[in-house]
């Protein structure tokens, strides 16, 4: 036996969501016999199948979203009710699963074992933050059942069958349906490099390629599909805070500011003196206008305020007896009164039983559900408003600050959570390119999806550094330089500062999510600004930046999707494209690219489940 995991389980049911009874625990191993390498599935002995542990997000509806296994002996402490990774709890083990119309069918017969000169190619579902799966299918046609990774382990898997196979990437164009589909080859050079030939892969010769890969699989295709060569770090000094003495010398006869583009650049590299914050986070936050004149401003505020009373009307004048029949309403008004009652109480603007600042809170927040009907309120808003409020201290002036923040970010709290999911791929696409042996460590401690930065995106570190230090970090983040997703940047940053604690000290993935959760209030944000910029700029002095990477820095146009649906993560490293061309005449035959990749490769952990 050369591979052994656990927690392979059969989903016998096409439900999506599937009932205990529909679930088979099993056990799957690679295994040398005489001349040949099997592939063995078999299930587990209900005596033998250990108690899991899963973080899992609540459901309302009585089920769990699982997103990854981790070992009992920790818990994250993370707001249960909104992060994804919340709360530990054992999976109770299910009774005997039955196999459609035979339920007394043993769990023996789902047994298989297939030779690994019988693949003909290998399923992979899409990267996100549910249980992974795997299809394999034979070179006689059929497909063996899914095989559904619920400790993970997809990755692991992979690596050991590309010691006796070529796994190939097939390219997006070549299987629009089904882009993560890989083809199975012999270690055949002459039949890999013909494949490699007639596909157009490589800009240079196929065989050496093939023969480089026999000797060194993985830093072979990475240099070869996708390799990102980066320069030095440039140094990088933050500025002092902008003063209300220099934001009044750019402020125009009429109230109008000027010099705009040098005024943000300013905010971006030094921030703002704590007594320029209530004026200027309501243009950093769209409220008022950074070409407006101070009549105009006026005006403008004197409409909001009448719009933001009338919606707060329309919830403050609800009867209890309307309000009983009014579930959404009472939900939301329940959620609120929870959430506002813990936010920022060390604060000594909210501290107290009776502190006004709390009804603020809640009242602004049942406003905003009058205001954004399809997202109402969602877990985690509280925590988004309470820094706005304390800096503006005005009921309005806080709400329609709040709408501009929530512009930025309200697709985190969308219940898809496909916005979460790309971010995600974003970072984890970043930090490929800048720090591969640091993802190589998280792939094979199980955290190569980065779940343990959900939080930091979804409040923008808002648990993460001291208060005062939040208002700094949003601040410049608000100003949109030195291009979108600096955010991100800021992840990597904080990444980088922690990479040497992470792989010198043999961290498992238990002890990386501890570490992660233990940074809370002692990260320095200034250093971590600094370090942000220093990674924003060491990769745009690259000029073989991958495209996907160009997208996300905001340094080219995304690249129109495929297909109808884009896909909810970034596609693996790719090279440097230009900028579209012309459409090529009618009669025109396009070519393929050069996005086939080979396995084993850097890839998230935790894949999404496709039913």
């Amino acid at each position: 036996v050369v591979f052994e995991k656990g927690g392979v389980y059969l989903h016998t049911s096409a439900k999506k969501h599937q009932d205990p009874d529909s679930l088979i625990a099993g056990v799957i191993r690679v295994v040398e016999k005489d001349n040949d390498v099997l592939l063995h599935w078999a299930p587990v002995e209900e005596a033998g199948d250990s108690t899991q542990i899963f973080f899992s997000k609540k459901d309302t509806s009585g089920g769990d979203s699982c997103t990854s296994e981790e070992e009992p002996t920790f818990d994250p402490g993370y707001e249960p009710d909104w992060a994804v990774i919340s709360t530990v709890r054992p999976r109770h083990r299910h009774s005997e699963p039955t196999r459609g119309a035979e339920p007394s069918s043993p769990r023996g017969s789902w047994a298989f074992s297939v030779s690994l000169g019988e693949l003909k190619s290998i399923r992979r579902s899409k990267p996100g933050l549910s249980w992974a799966y795997l299809v394999l299918v034979t070179q006689a046609g059929g497909s063996l059942p899914a095989l559904h990774f619920h400790r993970g382990g997809t990755r692991a898997l992979l690596r050991v069958l590309s010691r006796y196979l070529l796994l190939a990437r097939c390219p997006a164009h070549s299987s629009p349906q089904d882009s993560r589909l890989y083809l199975v080859f012999p270690h055949d050079s002459s039949a890999l490099s013909n494949s490699f030939h007639h596909l157009q892969l490589f800009d240079q010769d196929s065989s050496n390629v093939v023969s480089r890969f026999f000797q060194d699989p993985y830093s072979t295709t990475f240099s070869s599909f996708s390799r990102v060569e980066l320069g030095p770090r440039p140094a990088v000094e933050r500025a002092p805070p902008v003063t209300e003495e220099e934001w009044a010398r750019r402020m125009g006869p009429e109230g109008r500011l000027q010099q705009v583009p040098e005024l943000k650049a300013r905010i971006f590299s030094g921030g703002l003196s704590p007594s320029l914050r209530r004026e200027a986070w309501k243009f950093l936050l769209g409220y008022l206008s950074w070409e407006g004149s101070a009549e105009e401003h006026k005006a403008h505020v004197r409409k909001k305020t009448d719009e933001y009373f009338r919606m707060k009307l329309q919830w403050k004048s609800v009867s209890p007896e309307q309000e009983r029949r009014n579930s959404l309403l009472r939900g939301y008004r329940s959620l609120i009164e929870r959430d506002v009652s813990r936010t920022d109480r060390n604060n000594k603007f909210y501290e107290g039983p009776e502190n006004p600042g709390l009804g603020l809170l809640n009242d602004i927040l049942l406003t905003y559900c009058m205001y954004h009907f399809d997202l109402g309120y969602v877990q985690g808003m509280s925590d988004l408003l309470s820094p706005i409020l304390y800096v503006t201290q005005n009921e309005v002036d806080a709400f329609w600050c709040f709408c501009g923040f929530m512009e930025l970010v309200h697709g985190n709290f969308e219940e898809s959570q496909e916005t979460m999911k790309r971010q995600l791929g974003q970072l984890l696409l970043l930090l490929r390119v800048l720090d591969p042996p640091l993802c190589d460590f998280l792939d094979s401690q199980d955290s190569g999806s980065l779940c343990f930065c959900f939080r930091w995106l979804l409040i923008w570190f808002k648990r993460e550094f001291p208060f005062p230090d939040v208002l700094r970090l949003w601040e410049v983040l608000w100003t949109g330089l030195p291009g979108p997703n600096l955010h991100l940047l800021v992840a990597c940053a904080i990444l980088d500062m922690e990479r040497d604690t992470l792989m010198l000290s043999g961290f498992g993935s238990n002890e990386i999510l501890k570490h992660i959760n233990e940074l809370t209030m002692k990260l320095s944000v200034e250093d971590v600004l600094t370090r942000a910029e220093a990674l924003y700029r060491q990769l745009t002095a690259c000029r073989e930046l991958p495209h996907n990477v160009q997208e996300i820095l905001g340094l080219a146009p995304p690249a129109e999707p495929q297909s109808p649906s884009p896909p909810a993560s970034p596609l693996p490293l790719s090279p440097t494209r230009a900028p579209p061309a012309p459409p090529p005449p009618a009669d025109t035959v396009p070519q393929p690219d050069s996005s086939l990749e080979i396995l084993p490769e850097e890839e998230e952990e935790e894949e999404e489940e496709e039913e």
